[in-house]
């Protein structure tokens, strides 16, 4: 829930049905893996004794959470939409000790989807920067009664150690310590509320320095072409009718319609990753979403396919040349506006 409120609002959910899948799935990893985690990971660990009833259980239930992941996942690349999400974070991290102690490639090979879903992102930069490497497990973790052993014995220990040392400390100098910290913390508590008081948060400071960001697009004029209500359409209506609604409303003077190409078809391999390279791109561009549409198409098979999709955006120039923040992808593309009176322009749409 913290993760979910502090997260940002593309990690969040862009739309109110995002939101509520997000939530969906944040609730999935708590309830139906976690619980089962704990119970099949804490003997192996030697965190808590072998219940084999109660471990043969939560295998199942794994096997059964697993299953609705990779039927999920069967046409998608993450979990709610095109980009990374709270929901992928929270189940991710649900999964990773299952994937590094217990689930071998034997018990996880027949759900290809779910495993192709957790590599990409454990190979994100983002996720490598807070989880470090990630080596997936080999053998299946089990129950060992000796390690179990050493760790119920240490911790008796320590607990011992730390009560002996309790009673051993005298009274007097405890009461003595306590009470001159409390005095220095009565002290420093309103220095340290006037400090506060005058210092600003160091977020206002980070704002307050960061310049206003300007859309590159308004240089351009609006036009009548509205780009949401085309999106609307298009996402909750029929290829036919968005099609038509497209043609109708395109306003020709101010907005430009370009194709795409992939220039290196021959270094595309799996058709996920390939899924990857468009989805990514995507992600980087997500400040021209206002004023731009894109439809991305991947033709072929593994290790033979090809890249082309239709770009719309408000202006006649390449958008991508209007910003430095635009400039990552767009040339392993080539790029051709289209004549919006073709009829070839409009077959191709």
């Amino acid at each position: 829930a913290i993760a979910y409120f502090v997260g940002n609002s593309q990690l969040r959910g862009t739309t109110v049905v995002d939101q509520a899948r997000i939530l969906q799935w944040i609730s999935f990893a708590d309830n139906e893996i976690l619980p089962a985690a704990c119970t099949w990971l804490f003997p192996c660990l030697g965190l808590m004794q072998y219940n084999k009833q109660s471990c043969e259980k939560s295998k199942e239930d794994i096997k059964k959470a697993l299953k609705v992941l990779n039927d999920h996942l069967l046409t998608r690349t993450y979990l709610v939409g095109e980009r990374i999400t709270q929901a992928d974070i929270s189940v991710f991290c649900t999964l990773l000790s299952l994937y590094q102690h217990v689930l071998e490639p034997a018990f996880r090979s027949p759900y290809e989807n779910v495993n192709r879903w957790f590599t990409t992102l454990m190979h994100q930069p983002q996720f490598k920067a807070v989880i470090g490497e990630v080596v997936l497990c080999e053998k299946m973790a089990q129950f060992d009664a000796k390690k179990f052993a050493e760790h119920q014995k240490k911790g008796k220990d320590v607990k011992e150690k730390g009560g002996k040392a309790k009673e051993e400390k005298p009274q007097k100098a405890k009461e003595e310590k306590s009470q001159k910290a409390k005095e220095e913390k009565k002290k420093e508590k309103p220095q340290k509320e006037a400090e506060e008081a005058e210092l600003p948060d160091e977020t206002e400071l980070a704002l307050a320095q960061e310049p206003k960001s300007k859309d590159p697009f308004e240089k351009f004029p609006k036009g009548t072409f509205i780009m949401d209500e085309f999106k609307r359409v298009y996402s909750n209506e029929s290829e036919q009718t968005s099609i038509e609604y497209f043609w109708n409303k395109f306003d020709k003077d101010n907005y430009s319609i370009w194709y795409c190409e992939y220039l290196f078809p021959q270094e595309l391999t799996l058709v996920f990753m390939s899924c990857n390279l468009i989805s990514g791109m995507f992600q980087r561009l997500d400040k021209m979403r206002k004023n731009a549409f894109a439809s991305m198409c991947l033709f072929g098979e593994d290790n033979s396919s090809t890249i082309s999709g239709i770009w719309v955006w408000r202006g006649h120039e390449l958008a991508f040349e209007l910003s430095e923040d635009w400039q990552i992808d767009y040339e392993s593309y080539s790029w051709k506006k289209l004549d919006p009176n073709s009829e070839e322009t409009k077959k191709l749409v």
